[in-house]
C-alpha cells in the first residue's frame, strides 16, 4: 500500500503544470511592450484631466447581475461561498438540478466583467466626496468567461476613462479626441472610430414596429459582421420580430456608404420617430464638431449597425476598429449611459465613457511591427566579472552608472568568457564593460559596442564621458 501511495504521488509530481483557458503568462519582453502601451494611455488619461480609481477584483453578485443583459450574464464568473455552501441548498432545490435556481444560494460574489459597473457602484457609494463632473480613468483586469480565440480572452485587461455628471455632447466629442491622441502616440494610423446612438436604434425599432423588442433587435444587430445579414435576419425571427418588421429595417443591410449618405438614408427612415430624431441630431452635432477639431490619425465613421450589446447604452456609442488590412476585433469601444448610477439609487446622473482593448491593441502592434524596436532592452549595460578584485572595480562602476539612471548590471561569478558574452548576446544588451588586470593598472575600462563591434577605452574618473555618449 505504501509503495501505490508513493507511485501515485511521483506521478502526481511529474505532471507538468498548466493554466486555464483564456489565460496567459508574459515574460519580461512582453510585459515591456504592454507597459509602454500602458504608459501612452495613462499619460493621455492625464493629460485629458481624468483621474485614477481602483474597484475590487470582485463584488457581489447583486452589483454585477442584470446590467450586461442575458449574454452578459452567462458570461459572468461567480465565485463559490467559502465552507459548505452547499448547506443553504433544499434538497427540493438540488434535485432540480437547475443552475439558475442553486447559484443564488452558493455563491454571492462574482470577478467583475467590466470596469464601467464597478465605477457607477463607486461614485454611489462615494458621492459625497466627489466633485461633478468626476472624470475617472481605471485601468485593471476583468474576467469573462468567454471562449478563447485570438484577441479574446478570460482574463483581460481594459483602460477604461469616464465622465460622469454631465450630459454635455462635448463630453463625446473629447472622447473621441482622446481615442485619437492614444492612437496618433502608438503610431497606429487609420484606427477607425465607429459611431451610432442607441436613440436611433430605439427610434428604428418603434418605426418597424419592434419597440418591445428593443434588446433582441439590438443584439441581433450588433453580430452584423459575424454572422451575416441572413444569421441576424434568422435570428430576428426567432426572437419574435416580424418578416415585416424586418423588411422595413432591411436599408440597414445594405452597404454603409459615407457619413453624409448615412444621415440621409436615416433622416428618411426615422422621420416619424422624436427620439430617432434626437439622436440624429446628437450625431450630427458630434460629426460637425469634430470636423471643425480634425483627428489626427483616426478615422470617425458612421456605423447603424454598430449596437454594443450592453443594455446600459442609452446615447452614443463607439467602437474602434484597427485599420484596414488587419484582421482583429474591435480594439476599443463605449458610450453614453444616462442612468447607470440609478440602478444603485443615485438618479439623473449621466455618463459617458470609452474603453481600451488593450491585449488587442497588443497583437495589433506587433501585427504592424510599431513596437519601438529597443522596448524590450531591460539592460543597457553589462560588465564582465574576470574575478574578485576585478569585480569590485565593476561593481563601483555599476553603483556609479545604476546613479545616472543607466541598467546596468555584472555578471555574478568569474565564468568562461564565452558564457558571458552568450549572456548578454541572449539580453540583447547593447554596451558591455571590460575591466581586467590591464584595465585595473590603468584606472580604466573598455566599452564593447555589441551592434558595431567596436570598443573604446575611458578612464574610471570619468565615467560621466561613457554616460553622455549614451543619451
Amino acid at each position: 500500500m505504501e509503495g501505490y501511495i508513493c507511485n501515485t504521488i511521483k506521478k502526481l509530481m511529474a505532471q507538468k503544470p498548466s493554466i486555464p483557458k483564456g489565460t496567459r503568462d508574459f515574460n519580461p519582453s512582453e510585459i515591456a511592450k504592454r507597459n509602454y502601451i500602458f504608459d501612452i494611455i495613462k499619460k493621455n488619461f492625464q493629460t485629458y484631466g481624468f483621474q485614477p480609481i481602483e474597484t475590487p477584483s470582485f463584488e457581489n453578485s447583486d452589483t454585477l447581475l442584470g446590467k450586461y443583459g442575458e449574454e452578459g450574464d452567462r458570461l459572468i464568473f461567480k465565485i463559490l461561498n467559502s465552507g459548505d455552501f452547499l448547506r443553504k441548498v433544499d434538497d427540493t432545490t438540488y434535485a432540480e438540478k437547475n443552475a439558475n435556481s442553486i447559484a443564488p444560494k452558493i455563491t454571492e460574489k462574482a470577478l467583475r466583467y467590466d470596469l464601467t459597473v464597478p465605477f457607477a457602484r463607486y461614485v454611489v457609494m462615494h458621492q459625497n466626496e466627489l466633485d461633478f463632473p468626476f472624470k475617472r480613468y481605471q485601468i485593471q483586469p476583468v474576467w469573462r468567461a468567454d471562449r478563447p480565440q485570438k484577441g479574446r480572452f478570460r482574463e483581460f485587461f481594459q483602460c477604461d476613462a469616464d465622465v460622469v455628471g454631465s450630459d454635455s455632447l462635448l463630453q463625446e466629442v473629447e472622447l473621441i479626441q482622446l481615442y485619437d491622441a492614444v492612437f496618433s502616440d502608438l503610431k497606429l494610423e487609420g484606427a477607425i472610430i465607429k459611431m451610432n446612438n442607441r436613440k436611433i436604434l430605439a427610434g428604428i425599432a418603434e418605426v418597424i414596429g419592434a419597440k418591445d423588442l428593443l434588446i433582441d433587435f439590438t443584439v441581433a444587430l450588433d453580430k452584423l459582421d459575424k454572422i451575416g445579414e441572413e444569421g441576424v435576419k434568422k435570428e430576428m425571427l426567432a426572437k419574435g420580430i416580424t418578416e415585416e418588421a424586418i423588411e422595413k429595417a432591411s436599408p440597414l443591410f445594405l452597404p454603409q456608404g459615407n457619413n453624409d449618405e448615412q444621415l440621409e438614408r436615416l433622416d428618411a427612415l426615422l422621420k416619424d420617430s422624436e427620439e430617432g430624431k434626437k439622436g440624429l441630431e446628437e450625431l450630427r452635432f458630434i460629426l460637425e464638431t469634430i470636423s471643425v477639431l480634425g483627428l489626427r490619425s483616426a478615422n470617425l465613421s458612421i456605423d447603424v449597425t454598430l449596437a454594443r450589446g450592453l443594455n446600459y447604452y442609452t446615447g452614443a456609442i463607439f467602437e474602434v476598429a484597427a485599420p484596414k488590412g488587419v484582421k482583429m476585433g474591435s480594439i476599443g469601444g463605449g458610450g453614453r449611459y444616462d442612468d447607470l448610477t440609478g440602478i444603485f439609487g443615485l438618479k439623473n446622473v449621466s455618463g459617458v465613457g470609452i474603453s481600451f482593448g488593450l491585449d488587442r491593441i497588443y497583437l495589433v502592434l506587433e501585427d504592424l511591427e510599431l513596437f519601438p524596436e529597443a522596448i524590450d532592452q531591460s539592460l543597457q549595460v553589462l560588465c564582465v566579472n574576470f574575478g574578485d578584485k576585478e569585480a569590485l572595480a565593476a561593481l563601483k562602476l555599476v553603483t556609479q552608472l545604476r546613479k545616472s539612471g543607466v541598467k546596468a548590471d555584472i555578471y555574478p561569478s568569474n565564468a568562461k568568457m564565452q558564457k558571458q558574452m552568450k549572456y548578454a548576446n541572449n539580453r540583447n544588451v547593447p554596451y558591455v564593460i571590460l575591466i581586467g588586470e590591464q584595465e585595473l593598472d590603468n584606472n580604466s575600462f573598455v566599452v564593447k559596442n555589441m551592434k558595431e563591434g567596436t570598443q573604446k577605452e575611458y578612464s574610471l574618473d570619468k565615467a560621466s564621458d561613457f554616460v553622455s555618449n549614451l543619451s
